[in-house]
């Protein structure tokens, strides 16, 4: 049996993540932030899951506090014997199409205020890989979704609506949007596979595939339900995330699409 440290384990995959070790006979411990025995015990292998995302804009300080503050902390007085960091793709979203590999070097703008997000992440994989004392490996989320209630972003929140709407009207989503979705399921097991296989350095845990809005309202469409997207304009060009790593460690990324249309599929799903 091993013992794992899930530090942010009130969050979405946080959660996931902790039931899913403790399925399959692990020992978790999950500490709130203020446990005052975090520092006095061994830790064994950490997960650190803690974060903020939609609610960035509006919370900045604390958004720097979970991202790279309380990381410190960890790094510096905690025991463990390895220390996954839960990033995002999203500090590839500067670089464009030519971006999504691990390898890349990544540029920001520090004058932009969305851009709090993606430096606090990008100094937390910092410290990770550079203050460890190499014990330290990167998670680089990509948009993670699910169906359930404990779910957020854009797609999960779509799939909530789907489950009681029929017709839903998306009029600030422009049909060529694009984004790399993930079911959580396969996140947990990138991660679990992360652990187990003791991945070094960066891995993205992405399906690979950039899926948009108009695919998407074709998916739904299919499967009886009817998205009206906004107008047609210009987006930016988007990353295309590497999935080779995270496949090297046994974890294949499904298509979002498949995953998507077998949910819809599903005669319980719809509860409107």
């Amino acid at each position: 049996m091993s013992r794992f440290t899930v530090i942010g384990a009130r969050g979405f995959i946080g959660g996931r993540l902790s039931a899913a070790l403790r399925a399959r006979g692990d020992s978790v411990y999950a500490p709130a932030r203020d446990d005052a025995e975090l520092f006095d015990q061994d830790l064994g292998t950490v997960f650190y899951c803690a974060g903020l995302t939609g609610d960035f804009h509006v919370r900045p300080f604390d958004t720097v506090e979970a991202h790279v503050g309380f990381l410190a902390q960890v790094l510096k007085r905690g025991r463990f014997e390895r220390l996954i960091y839960l990033s995002s793709t999203r500090v590839y979203d500067s670089l464009g199409e030519a971006g999504g590999d691990e390898a890349d070097r990544l540029v920001f703008d520090p004058a932009a205020a969305r851009n709090v997000y993606d430096l606090s992440k990008a100094l937390g994989e910092n410290l990770t890989l550079a203050r460890s004392d190499s014990r330290g490996v990167v998670a680089r989320l990509s948009n993670v979704f699910d169906w359930t209630p404990d779910a957020g972003g854009f797609l999960s929140d779509l799939l909530a609506r789907a489950r009681r709407e029929r017709s839903i009207d998306l009029p600030a989503s422009a049909p060529a949007a694009v984004r790399d979705y993930i079911q959580a399921d396969d996140v947990v097991a990138g991660l679990i596979a992360m652990a187990d296989g003791r991945a070094e350095g960066i891995v993205n845990l992405a399906s690979g595939r950039n899926l948009s809005n108009r695919e998407l309202a074709a998916v739904f469409a299919q499967a009886g339900w009817s998205l009206t997207l906004g107008e047609d304009r210009p987006v930016p060009p988007a990353p295309r995330c590497a999935t080779a790593r995270m496949r090297s460690l046994g974890v294949a990324p499904r298509d979002p699409a498949a995953v998507i249309a077998q949910a819809l599929a599903d005669p319980q799903f719809f509860q409107g």
